[in-house]
């Protein structure tokens, strides 16, 4: 693919070699950007140089700029913008894409990168490149809504069109200006409502570049997931480009620890790649291969048990659903060994709720 191609012959540095690859990154380009029906080339040549061109703002090695992309407006007549964080070094390297907010109520995400941007982590990158958006679906932000008008999800929408609703004009903008440009990328998620996940990182196996850039992440979890068709990480996975998935957390919920081993992935990240250099020593992660939901077959008041992340053993008391009335007690039993690594937390529940999700090693 382009980007890496790209990639692996600037690594030798500057000069003859470096202008080699970008005329050979034209060939590539063509074929990469009529796969994703893109026109309008992001990048741009300027002698041996690879300059990015984001919406019309052309982006220089050495420099940090902030892109803001029109969305659309509000019904009051309100412009809405997508803020792009750019931050590129003079010395060639990765590219690494970092998105928060894909769900707009998905607030540890957008705070994981806001907090990220106020350390600096970028702003002095030793090689490569950093495209940072804290919060890409402002419409669902604004209205603490997973999904923007029509309840469509952006997750659900690439590649996207611009004349298609308003979600599938959100992924366009990704798949358009943002996707030809990264080597590599990180797409930080929370749980659903009351669902509260375990720090952990979902790849999927039929990438194994996205299963390195997971155990390089380090979360307490590894999970191997499948991607979902018209998601960002399938987009990514039929361009070549390897995207992993964080997911910590509930939404509508900001948790401390939740963005702490967010923040430490991220510099293990950075300092894997060169891009810059942390000491951040590795923690045990759990590789989880197949996940099952537990479900309630009862409805009540629920209490569960265990604590989230922890091991558990067949037969063991997970937790249970007491009749509002006093009238029934109902004990909810593990069927597998391995480990819980997301809760709900809703007090009340009906038959079919998920309660526990689990995973096996």
């Amino acid at each position: 693919m382009l980007i890496k191609e790209i990639t692996i012959t600037a690594y030798l540095g500057f000069g003859a070699p470096l202008c080699i690859i970008f005329y050979q990154c034209f060939v590539f380009e063509k074929e990469l950007f009529k796969k994703c029906g893109i026109k309008n080339k992001p990048l741009k040549h300027i002698g041996c140089y690879e300059v990015f061109n984001i919406n019309g703002t052309l982006i220089a090695p050495g420099v940090n700029a902030v892109v803001r992309i029109p969305v659309g407006r509000l019904p009051s007549g309100n412009q809405i913008t997508i803020s792009v964080n750019v931050f590129r070094s003079l010395k060639p390297g990765p590219i690494l894409f970092l998105s928060g907010g894909i769900h707009g109520d998905e607030i540890n995400g957008i705070e994981i990168i806001r907090q990220a941007l106020d350390m600096k982590l970028f702003d002095n990158l030793h090689c490569g490149s950093v495209i940072a958006i804290p919060l890409v679906n402002v419409f669902g932000f604004i209205n603490f809504s997973r999904d923007l008008s029509e309840g469509k999800d952006v997750n659900r929408s690439f590649p996207g069109s611009l004349n298609g609703s308003m979600a599938s004009r959100v992924a366009r903008i990704i798949t358009r200006h943002i996707l030809p440009l990264i080597t590599l990328g990180i797409d930080f998620h929370t749980g659903g409502q009351s669902r509260f996940n375990y720090p952990q990182v979902r790849f999927t196996n039929r990438q194994p570049s996205s299963k390195l850039l997971a155990q390089v992440f380090n979360a307490p979890f590894t999970i191997v997931k499948p991607t979902i068709l018209r998601s960002l990480r399938r987009m990514s996975l039929d361009m070549g480009i390897p995207i992993i998935v964080y997911a910590g957390g509930e939404a509508r919920r900001i948790d401390g620890f939740v963005i702490q081993q967010a923040l430490r992935g991220i510099k293990r990240v950075l300092t894997h790649l060169e891009m810059n250099n942390y000491t951040i020593e590795e923690q045990d992660s759990v590789l989880l291969t197949k996940t099952i939901w537990v479900r309630s077959n009862t409805p009540g008041l629920f209490y569960p048990s265990v604590n989230n992340g922890s091991q558990i053993v067949k037969g063991e008391l997970l937790g249970w659903i007491h009749d509002p009335f006093g009238q029934s007690n109902y004990a909810i039993t593990s069927k597998i060994n391995g480990y819980v690594f997301c809760i709900n937390n809703k007090p009340v529940v009906y038959p079919g709720d998920a309660l526990f999700n689990v995973g096996m090693v």
